[in-house]
């Protein structure tokens, strides 16, 4: 029943005027009953990144992956005058040219074609594509934003501005640059992307992993319009100083799916097939720059507005199958808002679309940006990126400015890109929900720029907390608190404490990150004494400072454990500390004493031959403190353990490793 109903609402949206002329059509089959394929060999016909990403979400091969059965193909390619375009496994369905009708009637007439629909004949004036029409080029004026601290990339100004609106720059600095991701660019041409000095890197990498032209039928793409080199450029570029994409460490699929001479809902046929492509390549995110909806090429095509609600449309449809799929689906939401139609466009109406309308570099929106909401009531656009004087690449190969929310769209793309490769562990649509909760408005949308502007490093903590666990275990007159986060080393943690009758909580210890440059995985664990500190609920919470420069310091609580303590610890009688166990044939103890606190101290350990293997600093208050050195890792012999206490020598021990 739910395939049928799709199918209803496919031929609905492509019902001809009587009288219109076609030479375009699109064959809707009954079923796939004659295919080869099977849902318990997907390899068969899906990538394995495709089908790593459905087992990651536990999304099931269906129906709809099946391909069309070879023999459905090879029949209508037998009868004469009949080119085949292109085909849809999700829609079970094909578009055709031909100007026969007698070739319309054999196909027709074969048994497992539910119904032929005519898809209107070619526009011949040349125009650009109907979503994005190009403006002239403005000029490079805009408010100076300089890049003042020591950031990952050196982004030239106008780039910095661009990017530190999301503060997106934080992204990079943690290693979150969008390596190991994988884009899926559907727009009407990739011109001269090969040759244009922004894609120097992508093209010396071999960062494009595959091109298709879904309207010539090939795989070339670089000699077509330029409207999708240009968003290409927002993402890709690598110009030190100059022009740095959002993500410029990701790879690429380039398809061209609109034909920029005209508009008809063949485009639209042609963006499911493109998305489709996407899912099964193994793709992570499209970024779509192209919208459909009025002022097609021939009047009967025009969309009510009423037919904008998400479910109705042909790539609005195709798009929520891609996001039900695992895919994170980007779309510019229009440029409309300065003519009668003022609304976005579809697919920007999808439900499962993010919508990206248009602001500057300070955050104000574009007031050609298309106004929401869907049809049905949604909050459209969903977010707002820089889409007004927008750095891009021109044909000329110097580095320009444009208006459009295509623009917004794949900057905005390229962000969640590096987002995404923080936090695989979450789907696209939690990701989705984290860039709205991360956003400038999300308790007020409007419908000008939805919930707002994404703050990138706001998206990192949220997902932080939603990520991190923690636990803590007790075992005599020591609490044991583990807990799991992603960091960098240029990160740090810090354990509070609240004792029974207090009411503020009290830094007690401090831990820095593990070693590494790009955000990942890590697991701690901290032993603390109980020494003193009475009976009763004792609660810690786990402080992780992300952001540790003075100018952007940013810390979130990750989490918070408590622990029940029924009977009297006796305090520290004096200082000291002792290795356990010792001689060790794998990690030891180092327990350290104090009576008083230690604000600040150092643990050294030298081989014999005097070379520093291990160090690391730390707080600690009075009482019993275990920390756990990762000895196993170290060659047999002897090894010295210095503790300073500021610069005075706290104690040494000699550690023997089996």
């Amino acid at each position: 029943m739910k395939y049928l109903l799709c199918t209803i609402l496919l031929l609905c949206s492509l019902l001809p005027e009587a009288g219109a002329q076609y030479n375009r059509y699109l064959i809707q089959f009954k079923h796939k009953g004659a295919t080869t394929f099977s849902l318990a060999n997907p390899a068969a016909y899906l990538s394995a990144r495709a089908l790593e990403r459905r087992s990651r979400f536990q999304i099931p091969v269906d129906s709809t992956d099946i391909p069309i059965p070879a023999s459905y193909i090879e029949q209508i390619q037998q009868i004469a005058g009949v080119t085949i375009l292109n085909q849809s496994r999700w829609l079970n369905a094909i578009s055709i040219q031909t100007s026969s009708s007698a070739s319309i009637s054999s196909i027709e007439a074969l048994p497992f074609v539910r119904s032929v629909s005519g898809l209107a004949a070619r526009g011949i004036a040349p125009r650009m594509p109907k979503e994005e029409e190009l403006l002239a080029d403005p000029p490079l004026v805009r408010r100076a934003q300089k890049q003042l601290t020591n950031d990952y990339y050196e982004y030239g100004n106008n780039s910095f501005a661009e990017i530190h609106l999301h503060n997106g720059e934080f992204l990079h600095n943690i290693g979150l640059r969008g390596q190991g991701m994988q884009i899926a660019m559907l727009d009407g041409g990739f011109f001269n992307y090969t040759g244009l000095r922004a894609f120097d890197s992508i093209n010396i990498n071999g960062q494009v992993l595959s091109t298709w032209d879904f309207v010539a039928r090939n795989a070339s793409v670089a000699e077509d319009n330029s409207h999708g080199m240009m968003c290409l450029s927002t993402i890709a570029a690598n110009i030190p100083g100059e022009f740095i994409g959002k993500a410029p460490k990701a790879s690429f699929h380039l398809f061209r799916t609109e034909d920029v001479s005209s508009e008809y809902p063949i485009e639209e046929f042609n963006w499911a097939c493109g998305a489709e492509r996407a899912d099964s390549i193994g793709a992570d995110i499209i970024s779509s720059s192209l919208g459909y909806g009025y002022e097609f090429s021939s009047p009967v095509a025009d969309y009510p507005f009423s037919d904008l609600d998400g479910n109705t449309t042909i790539s609005a449809r195709a798009a929520d199958i891609a996001a039900a799929k695992g895919l994170l689906v980007f779309n510019s939401a229009g440029n409309s808002g300065n003519d009668y139609w003022k609304r976005i466009t579809t697919p920007a109406d999808g439900d499962s679309v993010v919508a990206v309308g248009a602001v500057n570099i300070d955050g104000v929106v574009g007031t050609f940006s298309s106004y929401g909401p869907s049809a049905d009531g949604r909050v459209k656009p969903d977010l707002a990126s820089v889409g007004v004087a927008a750095l891009v690449q021109s044909t000329a190969n110097t580095i320009s400015a444009s208006n459009g929310t295509s623009f917004a769209c794949p900057n905005m793309a390229g962000l969640a890109t590096c987002l995404w490769q923080g936090f695989p562990e979450f789907s696209n649509m939690q990701i989705v929900q984290a860039l709205k909760e991360a956003s400038s408005i999300y308790n007020s949308p409007n419908n000008r720029i939805g919930y707002g502007i994404p703050d990138m490093k706001k998206a990192v903590g949220d997902l932080l907390v939603a990520f991190s666990t923690a636990s803590i275990t007790q075992t005599a007159c020591t609490v044991k608190i583990s807990w799991t986060s992603k960091d960098v080393s240029a990160m740090r943690y810090e354990i509070e404490r609240l004792l029974p009758g207090e009411t503020q909580f009290k830094k007690v210890d401090m831990l820095a990150a593990t070693a590494g440059t790009t955000l990942h995985t890590h697991s701690y664990e901290r032993s603390l004494s109980l020494d003193s500190l009475g009976k009763g609920l004792i609660t810690y919470r786990i402080r992780q400072i992300i952001d540790t420069a003075a100018a952007s310091f940013t810390a979130r609580y990750i989490d918070t454990v408590s622990v029940v303590v029924t009977d009297l610890c006796p305090p520290v009688q004096h200082d000291r500390a002792y290795l356990s166990p010792n001689p060790s044939g794998g990690n030891t103890n180092l327990v350290i004493e104090s009576i008083k606190n230690l604000p600040g101290f150092t643990i050294r350990i030298y081989d014999m031959a005097g070379h520093l293997i291990y160090q690391q600093q730390a707080s600690k208050e009075a009482g019993r403190t275990v920390y756990n050195l990762p000895s196993r890792l170290w060659a047999k012999g002897q090894y010295l353990v210095n503790i300073f206490s500021g610069k005075e020598i706290f104690s040494q021990l000699t550690l023997l490793r089996l």
